[in-house]
């Protein structure tokens, strides 16, 4: 059914959709272990391409070395701030003192985040050889090549945002737009997929219009993105309590009013998607592709009410965490591809 050449390109980008979910997982695992630091250089680790397995590997004077490198790359970061139109952001890039904090060496972290960049790596050449091989659809549908480019374009912009992570020590916003641009170079690689597939292979799509359904999918989507928001305030805030040393167990009680937006949205998300669950199945076969995606946001959905439930009543542990974030990722991939599902057959 597909020339050697597409069949080569929707392999890639299936594996590459793969890959970034590994780099998502991987990410959750640094933030959940609190291992982000465990690198204060980039992209090297410690200026070493194998990074270092005992202190005593350490380059001399290394916490001075680093910090002023941090310093004078915040400082440019400021600027690009700054010309954006946001300069209180910027200046308290400047000015906060906490972001040049030396942190102690850690083998176990410093491996965690080291592993953490190579699968982002991986992902990288994983998008590049995808843009390559996209270039077969020239003719036939060069909007998949001008997403697939734009997607490299996208994971460079990530990978230096990475960068600025760690330079800046894991400013909360940053951490909060780092995470966002990760799931819209989700999207892209889940679109391109689509776009290939369904070019030569027409009874995925439906052959009548679901408007409603699709307005519902997209709700549906676009709330959990919301959510992924205040997820990551949550977190922010978690972070922000543990360092100011208050105890594991009263967490949650003081995060306040994004921890109750969170906890309210995802409660209206389970609806929406228990919704969206029936009205797909009664309308299509349980063979179809929008019959099965259905089963798995709803079997997605599960998983993340029970892993939020997990973390208010048994004190955020750190596996409900990484479990919470991976899942959340997953979850905004299939309600995306769900959504795609519904678009009308052209004849």
């Amino acid at each position: 059914m597909y020339p050697r050449a597409e069949k080569r390109f929707i392999r890639t980008n299936r594996l590459t959709i793969i890959v970034l979910f590994l780099v998502i997982a991987a990410g959750g695992i640094v933030r959940s272990t609190g291992s982000g630091m465990g690198c204060p250089d980039w992209p090297k680790c410690f200026n070493r391409i194998v990074p270092p397995t005992h202190v005593s590997q350490l380059p001399t004077g290394y916490e001075q070395h680093y910090v002023e490198g941090r310093a004078k790359k915040n400082q440019r970061f400021a600027r690009i701030v700054e010309f954006f139109g946001y300069p209180e952001m910027a200046d308290q890039i400047r000015h906060d003192k906490s972001i040049l904090q030396h942190e102690e060496f850690n083998a176990a972290k410093t491996w965690t985040e080291y592993i953490n960049r190579l699968v982002g790596v991986a992902a990288g050449f994983c998008l590049l050889f995808s843009a390559v091989f996209s270039l077969t659809y020239l003719k036939t549908k060069p909007s998949i090549v001008g997403w697939s480019v734009l997607n490299v374009f996208a994971v460079a912009v990530q990978a230096w945002l990475g960068s600025i992570v760690v330079s800046t020590n894991l400013m909360p916003w940053i951490i909060t737009v780092h995470m966002l641009l990760a799931l819209f170079i989700v999207a892209i690689s889940i679109y391109t997929f689509y776009s290939a597939t369904t070019l030569r292979n027409k009874s995925i799509l439906v052959n009548q219009r679901f408007v409603f359904l699709k307005l519902l999918a997209f709700f549906a989507l676009l709330l959990t993105v919301v959510q992924v928001v205040f997820g990551t305030e949550v977190r922010e805030l978690i972070d922000h309590l543990n360092d100011q040393g208050v105890a594991r167990q009263d967490w949650i009680a003081r995060v306040g009013s994004p921890y109750i937006v969170h906890r309210t949205l995802a409660y209206i998300s389970l609806g929406l998607t228990v919704l969206l669950f029936f009205l797909v199945k009664n309308k299509f076969s349980s063979l179809t592709l929008q019959s099965k995606y259905a089963w798995i946001i709803l079997l997605l959905v599960g998983i993340q009410m029970m892993s939020g439930i997990i973390l208010a009543r048994f004190n955020v542990p750190a596996a409900a965490q990484t479990t919470h974030l991976v899942v959340a990722s997953l979850f905004f991939g299939a309600q995306y591809y769900l959504m795609l599902l519904m678009t009308k057959l052209k004849r």
